[in-house]
């Protein structure tokens, strides 16, 4: 069924009392109609993590005004670290990948089946192995070389070619190359990345060869959020699935490409919904 159009307020502040009572005051004082909210208290941090949906037209202004309002009369007082999105704009995703098409491939429907309500304004991939797949979607291919020689340069190329096609949110589906320092920082909670294997355990190449070897007995996957510490950036999703002796590494890959796309799905969309507040090296994740 088709959602009216409504804004979704992510925020986080210092926890005190009288946090929702600010918050939803503010909302009800404009008439604003909530359609749903979610709360957390950090015990240990002292913060306080809240992510509200509010239906659009029933508040009496713009999003520019109620930024304005709601900044001055509530964020301001709360030292509160805020955002807020309208679910009319659909959110920008450049999708980075290299030989490996599953989450590619799995990507990719679920756009074309509006599952994933997004913009892909562009692929960029070190390879030009799916070009012609890309482009058979409408979808422009862009190819960044990569090697140890380039790597500065294609690095600043790929965020010149984010920022030239508004990119919001940057996906890592299988792109096997590590990210520079500088790209990472400039793109900071933006880069989405799957890891093909349950972090923190099995970092680097070939993890389910390496879980093999140590007889593991669950292997999975793991969403997270790029930083310039390779794979050690805060998580978003993650799955498991059951394995035994039987299992060979070329089923354990099999398994896990199948729990790679669904994870990576799942993880963006999170991500795409505004249900993800970073603090540090954890995520809140409202679901």
């Amino acid at each position: 069924m088709h959602r009216d159009r409504f804004y979704t307020l992510s925020a986080s502040c210092p926890d005190q009392v009288g946090i929702i009572a600010r918050v939803t005051g503010f909302i009800a004082e404009h008439g604003g109609w909530i359609l749903e909210s979610s709360f957390h208290a950090d015990e240990v941090t002292g913060r306080y993590f809240m992510r509200i949906e509010i239906k659009a037209d029933s508040l009496p202004f713009l999003l520019a005004e109620f930024r304005e309002r709601f900044g001055r009369d509530v964020a301001e007082p709360l030292s509160m670290h805020w955002r807020i999105a309208d679910s009319a704009v659909k959110k920008r995703v450049v999708v980075m990948v290299s030989k490996q098409e599953h989450c590619l491939y799995d990507l990719l429907a679920r756009w074309q089946s509006k599952e994933l309500d997004i913009e892909i304004p562009c692929v960029i991939s070190n390879h030009d192995t799916f070009k012609g797949f890309v482009e058979w979607h409408g979808i422009p291919f862009i190819h960044v070389p990569v090697n140890k020689d380039n790597k500065a340069a294609a690095y600043a190329e790929i965020q010149r070619i984010f920022e030239d096609v508004r990119g919001d949110t940057m996906v890592l589906a299988r792109y096997m190359q590590i990210l520079s320092p500088e790209l990472c920082d400039a793109l900071a909670g933006k880069i989405i990345n799957i890891h093909h294997s349950f972090l923190p355990s099995f970092v680097g190449a070939k993890p389910y060869h390496q879980a093999y070897e140590r007889g593991v007995k669950l292997i999975g996957a793991t969403c997270h959020y790029v930083t310039s510490e390779l794979d050690q950036g805060p998580i978003v999703e993650q799955d498991v699935i059951r394995i035994d002796h039987s299992d060979s590494p070329d089923d354990m890959v099999r398994y896990g490409k199948d729990i790679e796309k669904t994870v990576l799905a799942r993880g963006l969309r999170y991500h795409l919904e505004d249900r993800v507040l970073v603090h540090g090296n954890k995520t809140i994740v409202f679901r």
